[in-house]
C-alpha cells in the first residue's frame, strides 16, 4: 500500500541548521472580482499511468531513493528528483526522462563546488537548468546537462535564511519566486548575486511580529511565544509567462497577479470557511503539539556543543509553550493549496476539518478562469509536480517507507 509522502516545506530564519522564527505580514489591494459556481461537479481522477519508478523492490541502483526533498519537469517532460536523507538533505539529483528511463545523475554530498551539505529545495526551469537550495551553502546553479555553473548565497552570520515555497518563474529567465513573510518575492539567480524584489504584497491577517534588528536570543524567543492557529498562509504558484496566482486570506479567493505584481483578477467561489469552534481550536492544538513533540534537531559533523544545545532545548520549549497558549483566528481557512499546471489551470485543495487526515477535495479552474470541476475529498492528492503534455508526478512512499514515484498524464480538461 502506498502513502502519500508530501514534501517538506522549508522556510523563514533558520537557528543553527534547522528551527524557524515566526512570520509577519503586509498588506495587499486588488479589484475585479469573478464569482464563480457554489456547487461542485465531480472530476474523474482515473488519470492515464506513463510510469512508476521507485519502491524497496526497485529493479535497478540509480531508482533506490532515500528520500524525495524536491522534483520538477522541463520542458522536455524530463523528472528531476532530489534524494537523500531525511536528517542530511539531499545528496544528489536523479533524472529521468518522459518515459521513465534514466537520463544522470548529478550533484553530491560535499563542499566543493557543486556539493551538498544540506540541499532541501529543488527549481527546474523549462530549458533544464536547475537550482539546488543548500541550507549550509546557498544556491546551486546547474546546466542543462548536470554541469555546476555558479553558487549564489543568501545568509548572514549566525542566520541561515531559506526561503518558503521556492518555484521557478516562467518567464524563461533563471528567477524563482519564494515567500517572504506575507510577500511573495521574485529572486533573480541569473548571476552569483542574487538579484529581485518584492512582486506582491499579501493582506496581512494581525500585526506583523517585530523582530529585533541586531540578532539577540532572549528577544528571539519572546517572538517565538506567540502562536496562533488558522492563520491563513500566503499559497501560490507562478503562471504560465511570468505572473502568480495566491491566496492570502481566510475565504475562496485566488489571486491572479501579472509579472508586474498588478492584480487583474480575483477568481472566487461562495464556499465559506468553517468557524473556529472550541473542538477544532483543541484539534489543531493537539495537531501542533503533536508535531512539535516529533520535531528532531540534526547537525553535520557530530553533536552541537552544550551552549549550543541550551539555546536550542530553550527555543523547543518557547515554541511548545506557545503551541500550548495558542490564540486563533476566528475561521478556518477555505484554501490549503494553490497550483498551476504546465498549461495554466489552477489546482486549489480546499482545507479538510481540522483533527482530520487525507486530502480535501482539489477544485479545478480553467487558465481563462472558468470553474472546470472537482476530485472530491480523500480522491486524490496533489501532484507534486506537473509538466508538459499533461504530465504529473505523484511522490508516495511503500510499506518500508521507501519512496515511490508515480508519472500519470491528465485529461486535456485539467491541463
Amino acid at each position: 500500500m502506498l502513502r502519500s509522502q508530501r514534501l517538506p516545506a522549508i522556510g523563514g530564519m533558520w537557528i543553527a541548521a534547522g528551527l524557524a522564527a515566526a512570520p509577519g505580514a503586509s498588506g495587499l489591494n486588488a479589484q475585479d472580482v469573478v464569482d464563480l459556481p457554489g456547487d461542485d461537479l465531480p472530476l474523474s481522477a482515473d488519470f492515464e499511468p506513463v510510469y512508476r519508478i521507485g519502491s524497496a523492490q526497485a529493479a535497478a541502483a540509480w531508482e533506490e531513493f532515500f528520500a524525495i526533498r524536491g522534483i520538477g519537469f522541463d520542458g522536455a517532460g524530463n523528472l528531476y528528483l532530489l534524494d537523500g536523507q531525511d536528517t542530511d538533505g539531499g545528496r544528489r539529483v536523479v533524472v529521468v526522462d518522459a518515459n521513465g528511463r534514466h537520463v544522470r545523475d548529478f550533484g553530491r554530498l560535499g563542499g566543493g563546488p557543486g556539493e551538498f551539505q544540506r540541499a532541501t529545495q529543488l527549481v527546474v526551469w523549462a530549458d533544464g537548468r536547475s537550482l539546488v537550495g543548500d541550507m549550509m551553502r546557498g544556491y546551486h546553479v546547474f546546466s542543462p546537462d548536470g554541469d555546476f555553473e555558479r553558487t549564489a548565497s543568501e545568509s548572514g552570520g549566525f542566520m541561515i535564511v531559506t526561503r518558503a515555497g521556492l518555484r521557478p518563474e516562467r518567464t524563461g529567465s533563471q528567477t524563482a519566486l519564494v515567500r517572504d513573510e506575507r510577500s511573495i518575492l521574485r529572486m533573480d539567480l541569473s548571476s552569483a548575486e542574487i538579484g529581485g524584489g518584492v512582486l506582491v504584497e499579501g493582506w496581512a491577517p494581525r500585526a506583523p511580529t517585530e523582530l529585533p534588528p541586531v540578532f539577540d536570543f532572549e528577544e528571539l524567543l519572546e517572538t517565538v511565544g506567540e502562536e496562533w492557529g488558522f492563520e491563513p498562509e500566503v499559497l501560490f504558484d507562478a503562471m504560465p509567462a511570468g505572473g502568480v496566482a495566491f491566496s492570502d486570506s481566510t475565504d475562496y479567493a485566488i489571486k491572479l497577479a501579472d509579472a508586474s505584481g498588478a492584480i487583474s483578477r480575483i477568481l472566487r467561489r461562495p464556499i465559506r470557511p468553517l468557524p473556529a469552534t472550541e473542538q477544532r481550536k483543541r484539534a489543531e492544538r493537539e495537531r501542533r503539539l503533536e508535531q512539535e513533540s516529533s520535531r528532531q534537531f540534526t547537525q553535520r559533523g557530530g553533536d552541537p556543543s552544550g551552549e549550543v544545545l541550551e539555546m536550542i532545548n530553550r527555543y523547543l520549549e518557547a515554541q511548545r509553550a506557545g503551541v500550548e497558549n495558542m490564540q486563533f483566528h476566528a475561521e478556518v481557512p477555505v484554501i490549503a493549496a494553490v497550483r498551476v499546471t504546465w498549461g495554466g489551470s489552477l489546482w486549489v485543495e480546499r482545507s479538510t476539518e481540522p483533527g482530520t487526515s487525507g486530502p480535501g477535495p482539489i477544485d479545478v479552474l480553467g487558465a481563462d478562469g472558468r470553474y472546470v470541476g472537482t476530485f472530491p475529498e480523500g480522491q486524490l492528492t496533489m501532484p507534486d509536480a506537473f509538466g508538459p503534455d499533461g504530465l504529473a508526478a505523484f511522490v508516495e512512499t511503500d510499506e518500508f517507507d521507501v519512496p515511490v514515484i508515480t508519472v500519470r498524464r491528465l485529461p486535456r480538461q485539467v491541463r
